[in-house]
């Protein structure tokens, strides 16, 4: 894969979502990746979005890796009585400078709406936090041919009004893909992407065109490069193939 790609003029960002992975121990993962981008640099952002407990302590072994540091939910408002719940504010004072709103695991598993997916998209542009929101259509969506309703949907729902390259980033997951080992062909992935960013430039105007959509749902390194390559895919969402670094890395080198 590596040396074959064209540099996409939106610079990619290869996220790791480890979602309920991880224990201290981990880190030796993100040590390891330090070492391999030290010998080859990545010509993308790299983000790792480890559970919330492990991000004060993986704060200095990401900065010295070149890896940032996201986490996986947040909450829409700044403090309260909100038990077991974390505010943009503490994920950020914790070493976060991204955060996963939206992800189809929230909103299946937690009755997440697009509504609330917005409110914790804006509370994270609040406290300075960069929002991946995630967009996705099940496997009932579309075999009824419903993929593009849906996804245009959930970003025109979830989308707060000031969004920009800067502070947002769309990662599309077929829910279906998610952890299956299935994936779209790249014709659907390219039909995808084009329509969000056609959506993206009619909601939010000119910062439409510039931001990243990432593609999320069974990436691997075997298929990175193909997957990578599709017009308007920007980066990856990546789950299970994350929590390793060489698995992991062999991802990013789609870009090198």
């Amino acid at each position: 894969m590596a040396g074959k790609m064209a540099l996409p003029r939106i610079k990619p960002l290869v996220a790791g979502n480890w979602k309920m992975n991880g224990l201290r121990t981990s880190r030796r993962e993100i040590v390891a990746l330090g070492r391999k981008l030290a010998r080859q640099p990545a010509r993308c952002d790299v983000l790792i979005c480890p559970p919330a407990t492990l991000l004060a302590g993986f704060k200095d072994d990401a900065r010295a890796a070149g890896v940032a540091l996201g986490a996986q939910d947040c909450h829409a408002q700044v403090s309260g009585a909100h038990t077991g719940d974390l505010s943009a504010a503490m994920l950020k004072d914790a070493g976060a400078k991204y955060v996963i709103t939206g992800h189809s695991e929230r909103r299946t598993d937690h009755g997440e709406t697009d509504a609330m997916v917005k409110a914790k998209a804006e509370a994270a542009h609040a406290a300075g936090l960069i929002a991946i929101i995630c967009v996705g259509e099940t496997q009932s969506q579309r075999d009824a041919g419903e993929t593009l309703k849906v996804i245009t949907g959930q970003i025109a729902g979830s989308l707060p009004e000031d969004v920009t390259a800067k502070t947002t980033v769309i990662a599309y997951e077929p829910v279906w893909a998610i952890g299956t080992g299935r994936t779209p062909t790249p014709e659907d992935v390219a039909e995808v992407h084009a329509a969000i960013r056609a959506r993206l430039e009619k909601q939010v105007g000119p910062e439409g065109a510039k931001m990243r959509i990432l593609y999320g749902g069974s990436v691997k390194p075997a298929n990175a490069g193909e997957l990578m390559a599709i017009p308007h895919v920007n980066g990856a969402l990546v789950g299970g193939a994350s929590l390793k670094a060489d698995d992991f890395y062999a991802i990013i080198a789609a870009y090198a």
